[in-house]
């Protein structure tokens, strides 16, 4: 596996042998986009905080708070040390004045490990990296960049209006860069590995399968063959990427790339596929994520605190058989509302599951209705 591939403190004595620019270069070439969902270059981010010409503050997110994705803790837990080297490469690429590495609450349990090799990684270098440990209190919306920031700062864990970008304006009125602990992890290994394959992702695989897993693959793999990594324990409906990323059917022979899931009107997030099988109605799933994404919503803009709750009401009903057709209606309408409205990209993929399993699953709503 690419990703376990351990650069045992060799990457860093690049950063004595080549300058920012060369590395940077490096990073466009080699087409490291950032593997926390949004897929934007890393390159080109660090530019952007860059010709700020201002200190820089660095954090990593480790908040990993999507449902069914576990790649970050499989690094964290599987080469702490190239991680670790990574996020000194940043630090020093980018010339920060501090670093935060944003860890999720659930995996308290992996901090004395990385304060442990954090502290070992500096006694072997001629600079002491100032990398810090700030602990999520739970909340899936600090896995979006400007609430981390908030969380980090003290304030409560609400997203901030963008512009500015936090590149251009984040922690404390600095230019901040926000990176993924996979992304980061990337840097040093494409740095000093030729071969390096920039196609290659983390497919988090769970649902109703006999082998659930991370499987490493590249871009443009077929459906089937996850599938067959996974072996799911019944005939399957239908995948859900993750919950932000909708819920598309089953096509074997569909390649896995970011523009096939888009045409499904889905995203590709962190390659997190859940398994649906045919034993499950999709208006029972819906329901299942419009109670995750109530209990999440930060609150702070009325289209997703309204909206998320409007949503679960019309799929309680559906699901205990006293919706209507219009009550259909009125479900899309109002999970297209609170996606185009809300602030942050939870409040836009608030009614993402509900758009896309109507588009797709229509007739399982239908059943509902008419029983």
């Amino acid at each position: 596996m690419q990703i376990l591939r351990k650069t045992k403190m060799e990457a860093l004595k690049l950063l004595g042998s080549m300058k920012r620019e060369e590395m940077l270069e490096r990073m466009e070439e080699k087409s490291l986009v950032g593997r926390g969902g949004a897929g934007f270059p890393t390159a080109k981010k660090w530019r952007m905080a860059l010709e700020q010409e201002e200190n820089i503050y660095l954090v990593v997110n480790a908040d990993e708070g999507e449902p069914g994705t576990f790649k970050d803790k499989f690094i964290l837990e599987n080469n702490l040390d190239t991680f670790i080297e990574g996020v000194m490469m940043a630090s020093k690429i980018l010339d920060v004045e501090k670093t935060y590495i944003y860890l999720r609450g659930e995996y308290e349990y992996l901090r004395d490990d990385i304060e442990e090799k954090i502290k070992e990684l500096n006694n072997k270098t001629p600079r002491n990296f100032d990398i810090n440990m700030v602990r999520g209190a739970g909340a899936y919306v600090c896995g979006e960049e400007t609430s981390i920031l908030q969380s980090i700062m003290g304030h409560r864990g609400n997203s901030m209006k963008k512009p500015p970008y936090p590149t251009q304006k984040g922690l404390w009125g600095k230019p901040t860069v926000v990176n993924n602990v996979e992304t980061i992890t990337c840097v040093p290994q494409l740095l000093l590995y030729d071969d390096w394959n920039p196609n290659l992702r983390l497919f988090s695989l769970s649902g109703n399968v006999s082998n659930p897993g991370l499987f490493e693959a590249p871009l443009g793999v077929k459906v089937s063959t996850l599938i067959d990594l996974a072996r799911p324990k019944n005939k399957l409906k239908a995948m859900s990427l993750g919950n932000f990323g909708g819920i598309m059917p089953i096509e074997k022979d569909m390649k896995i790339t970011p523009e096939l899931i888009s045409d499904e009107n889905c995203f590709h997030g962190t390659y997190s596929l859940i398994w649906i099988d045919e034993t499950n109605n999709i208006v029972d799933i819906c329901k299942n994520i419009s109670e995750f994404y109530t209990y999440e919503s930060c609150g702070k803009c009325t289209p997703c605190r309204e909206g998320s709750k409007e949503i679960l009401d019309l799929l309680g009903k559906i699901c205990n058989g006293k919706g209507t057709k219009k009550d259909i209606e009125e479900l899309e309408k109002t999970a297209s509302h609170v996606n185009q409205t809300s602030l942050c990209g939870l409040g836009k993929t608030v009614g993402k599951h509900v758009l896309t399993g109507l588009e797709h699953f229509k007739n399982d709503f239908i059943e509902k209705v008419e029983q």
